[in-house]
């Protein structure tokens, strides 16, 4: 253990892959620093980090553009990093590292930024955010993105992958909705994050009706929460297809819910490097997934999954027919995916890049 304490900065501590990141983070690192502190504007995951031993301090929002709240942010920043003295603030926001490296002018201290996604807006403003930044990507594509539109220089960014924790000896929990399915004889098809814009759900449930015209055994589920829930939900009344889809929302144990699943399908207009396959990969299945950014670096078209467009309902279902069809290659595929979350995406083996990338900081 080094004797420095590190603070994790981020938007939320809420829904998303981004606090699962943090979370991880903090248990894999938590011998390797006298002392992690996260700060946020607050989530359901703050009494994780509680029961974890993990200080977290509610901070303003990142987003709003107040002047005085943003005079407020910082001001806020400086206490924290003051008393609880830190040595590391790693950011995982754009506005988050603009804010901290404002304040390391003031306070001698280490600033990490994690860019988790590829972006093509507000560009002079992330350059001067991420100017004397130690920069970590979590995909090749992220990397590209930084370097090629916002010209960060390329040996200033590290790509280090994300990598989810393999829980063992754990008891699954029934999902009764699910159980009753399997029971029944149907093949289900999962779709699993928030319920937002980004995760291009409807696509997925519009393409649902071509699937059961063809195939009747096949039934569908949405995994997760957020403001798009009421509207999706309007779209299967639209379409009549109610009875062939269900919304679970939030679940603290996808894991669970996987195992519970036939295939998944990830329906994204945009990732940087998603858990979802990932995590799909590490449960032994296959995904059908939307070949944006990063998504790529995980899935291997034809090989531990099917890579298709985005927006695209069709190629949805004709994805999901194939694999339903065709047994024999979906075996194949989900034996590929192991191997590959074994081979790229381990929890240690993201543990230990991260623990060489601060051991080598603070050297």
């Amino acid at each position: 253990m080094c004797n420095k304490n590190i603070l994790y900065l981020t938007r939320t501590m809420g829904l998303g892959g981004t606090e699962k990141v943090i979370l991880q983070l903090c248990e894999g690192l938590k011998d390797d620093f006298n002392k992690i502190v996260v700060a946020s504007r607050g989530g359901l995951h703050e009494d994780v980090l509680n029961k974890s031993g993990i200080t977290h301090y509610k901070i303003s929002d990142f987003e709003n553009k107040n002047p005085i709240v943003i005079l407020k942010t910082i001001i806020e920043l400086i206490k924290i990093i003051k008393s609880e003295d830190i040595d590391i603030v790693h950011s995982h926001h754009r506005m988050g590292t603009f804010y901290t490296n404002i304040v390391a002018k003031l306070i001698k201290v280490k600033v990490v930024h994690t860019a988790h996604n590829t972006f093509n807006d507000k560009k002079m403003f992330t350059k001067l955010a991420l100017k004397n930044v130690e920069i970590i990507a979590v995909g090749e594509k992220v990397k590209e993105n930084l370097v090629d539109f916002y010209k960060i220089k390329n040996s200033n960014v590290k790509v280090i992958y994300n990598g989810i924790k393999q829980e063992k000896n754990t008891c699954q929990k029934v999902i009764e909705e699910l159980s009753t399915l399997k029971e029944n004889g149907f093949y289900i098809v999962g779709n699993i994050g928030r319920l937002s814009k980004q995760k291009g759900m409807e696509y997925f449930i519009k393409s649902i009706p071509q699937i059961i015209e063809k195939e009747h055994k096949i039934r569908f589920v949405i995994v997760g929460d957020g403001e798009l829930r009421e509207e999706l939900e309007c779209l299967t009344k639209k379409i009549n297809i109610e009875d062939s889809i269900i919304f679970l929302g939030y679940r603290d144990d996808i894991t669970n819910v996987i195992n519970h699943l036939d295939l998944v399908v990830l329906s994204s207009l945009w990732e940087g490097l998603p858990l979802t396959p990932i995590e799909t990969f590490m449960q032994g299945k296959t995904i059908v997934a939307t070949d944006v950014d990063g998504t790529g670096e995980i899935v291997e078209n034809g090989f531990n999954g099917i890579l298709i467009n985005s927006r695209s309902e069709n190629e949805i279902a004709e994805a999901v027919l194939r694999l339903y069809r065709n047994d024999g290659m979906k075996k194949q595929m989900e034996k590929r995916a192991l191997e590959t979350y074994i081979n790229k995406f381990t929890y240690e083996r993201f543990i230990d890049k991260y623990r060489n990338f601060y051991n080598d900081l603070i050297k």
